[in-house]
């Protein structure tokens, strides 16, 4: 049944307090008359939330029915970390920082529907991208008979010159940088910050300086390396330079970091779930410091079995969470024998920071399996005896000496 003939009497908006979700909000109002609550989550993405508010209110929104909610610490602690535990990367090199927080957001906005008695929920996301896909598993995945509204798919607006025009009919502020066309889009959070349109979609051409947003230029960055120590605890960052933190404090700092060093930039041409090809110029300084970081402590900690069956399961499980799936049967699985394999990934990383590039130069742990009588080169005191490699050798070659003795018998020499 389409909306216009069994409208919605209340729904839960992911309110960002910027023009498009203004629009889509005075949208559902005036087509629908419905009863609009908005959901702002503060995920680090570095602005003032304060305004969010304001317009709303200004916009006939209940106090009531605002929420804004300050989500770092759960952002990191529950999805982030989770994430990293897997040293995950999409397409070999990409962080998910925008995947990772469509979780929280649905996650949040099905529980605000149900605290007010919404039957619906909405988002922003376009009808191209990944992020519709990623709300609306979300909401699907924690309420299967939620109602979701995604209006770019819905409404009767062909251009941007509509919705300014909408705007301005139902004075909703424009500011003068949204009346043209805007040089390219941005998603952030605390873990990355995401550009992608307009003067990025020629993957042929270098992405002009002016966006990047998060780092200086390798170039401009400092000629003296610096060198940090983080700590782990369970295959989680527990401290930078001996001073314990809270997760989203780690990653604050860590963003700091790459920042000045100008780590963590990636130009992508990335295959989107929906079908197409895209280009997004991603900046994740804190999160490229912690990805090595992470790595280096399983070196010292995890055995080579584990090891390799994680970095096994990885591309799957980092394409379970850049198609939307984090509310899955099979994410929860592939995380639950991730976690098992992080209770010994405990001690301490040491990085140098450089130019754009953050280098793994020491590596500690009270759990290490790393044995330097086993491993020297000099006098090992029979820890390890030279000639059981020989019928390690041989029990292994097997099989190839059958075959080479089969492949000459039959004339084959190559």
């Amino acid at each position: 049944m389409s909306l216009a003939a069994n409208p919605p009497k209340k729904v839960v908006l992911a309110y960002s307090g910027g023009l498009d979700t203004s629009i889509i909000l005075k949208w559902l109002q005036t087509e629908f008359g419905c009863e609009v609550v908005t959901f702002t989550a503060d995920l680090g993405q570095g602005e003032e939330l304060g305004p969010a508010r304001e317009k709303a209110l200004k916009m006939g929104v209940k106090p009531e029915n605002i929420f804004i909610e300050d989500l770092r610490e759960d952002f990191v602690r529950d999805y982030v970390f989770p994430m990293f535990r897997a040293n995950t990367v999409y397409e070999g090199v990409y962080l998910l920082g925008t995947s990772i927080a469509r979780p929280l957001i649905a996650k949040r906005q099905i529980e605000i529907a149900e605290m007010v008695g919404a039957d619906a929920v909405c988002h922003g996301a376009t009808g191209k991208g990944n992020d519709q896909v990623r709300f609306e598993l979300g909401y699907y995945g924690l309420n299967p008979d939620i109602r979701v509204i995604a209006p770019w798919r819905d409404w009767a607006f062909k251009s941007r010159t509509d919705l300014l025009k909408f705007a301005e009919e139902n004075g909703i502020p424009v500011p003068s940088d949204k009346r043209g066309e805007a040089p390219f889009s941005v998603d952030a959070n605390l873990l990355h910050t995401s550009s992608e349109g307009k003067a990025l979609e020629d993957p042929a051409e270098e992405a002009p300086e002016f966006v990047y947003q998060r780092t200086v230029s390798p170039e401009e960055a400092p000629d003296t390396p610096e060198y940090i120590e983080i700590g782990f605890e369970k295959g989680d960052a527990v401290s930078i330079n001996g001073k314990a933190m809270s997760p989203a404090t780690v990653l604050t700092e860590l963003n700091e970091y790459g920042r000045k060093h100008g780590i963590g930039r990636l130009d992508l041409l990335e295959n989107r779930f929906v079908g197409m090809k895209s280009r997004g110029i991603y900046e994740t300084p804190g999160g490229t410091i912690l990805l090595t970081a992470h790595r280096g402590i399983e070196q010292v900690t995890l055995d080579r079995g584990a090891a390799h069956l994680k970095d096994e399961l990885m591309p799957k499980y980092a394409t379970i969470i850049y198609n939307g799936f984090w509310w899955s049967p099979e994410r929860e699985m592939l995380q639950a024998a991730i976690d098992a394999s992080q209770g010994f990934v405990t001690g301490n990383v040491r990085l140098k920071l450089y130019k754009g590039s953050v280098n793994l130069v020491g590596r500690s742990s009270p759990y290490s399996l790393y044995r330097e009588d086993i491993v020297t080169f000099e006098d090992d005191a029979g820890a390890y005896d030279q000639k059981d490699a020989e019928g390690f050798i041989k029990l292994n070659a097997l099989r190839l000496r059958v075959q080479a003795a089969r492949d000459r018998k039959m004339g084959r020499n190559d």
